[in-house]
């Protein structure tokens, strides 16, 4: 939780690269680390600054998990491929975006402090709530066969996005950010194939 102190108003500006920094480094040195010392080098701002916002190191990273990964609110565009699309492409930014690395990290390292833990995990339930909706929904409208294996489908969906940011080497990220939308729809639909005929045909 950010600190509320007296005096000069705060900068928006400062408080976005002190998060996008914290994140960076969590990303980059994982928990092992992450220190106020690195993120002040990283974000270009002195110690004092940080700790005018925040206590301690928990503090700063579970705060700025909460601004950067925010959870995911219901999904309904009126059919199930609108709304996997939709799900598919939040999933893919997440893990291939401006802080995947940090997500990445987190999916293994999030244990690190409650705070931290607690504020990634709501996230992580807010996408499986989201996910189960759109597809029961499928079912009811007809769109998906009733026999949908809805934990398969999302560990689908879910590992792919996490393989396709993990694979993906460095000079081939600004190519693979300007074909997200292809990716998203070549994956739902190949799911979709699986998921929209009768078993056996």
């Amino acid at each position: 939780m950010m600190m509320e102190k007296t005096g000069r108003p705060r900068d928006p500006e400062v408080d976005r690269r002190i998060t996008d920094a914290a994140m960076d480094v969590f990303g980059s040195a994982g928990w092992a680390g992450f220190s106020i010392d690195a993120v002040a080098r990283a974000a270009g701002v002195g110690k004092a600054s940080i700790y005018l916002r925040w206590a301690s190191k928990e503090e700063l990273l579970t705060d700025s998990v909460g601004q950067c990964f925010a959870p995911i609110v219901e999904i309904d565009n009126g059919n199930v491929r609108e709304d996997l699309l939709a799900m598919t492409s939040v999933l893919v930014d997440l893990f291939s975006g401006r802080h995947g690395l940090a997500a990445r990290r987190m999916t293994v390292e999030s244990h690190a402090t409650e705070g931290i833990a607690e504020r990634w995990q709501s996230v992580r339930r807010s996408q499986i709530r989201a996910a189960r909706t759109i597809v029961q929904r499928g079912v009811r409208r007809g769109e998906l066969r009733s026999d949908t294996p809805v934990t398969i489908l999302l560990d689908t969906l879910c590992g792919a996005a996490i393989n396709h940011a993990i694979a993906t080497p460095p000079h081939l990220r600004d190519r693979v950010a300007r074909e997200r939308d292809k990716y998203t729809r070549d994956l739902v639909d190949f799911v979709l194939a699986s998921l929209t005929s009768t078993p056996g045909t």
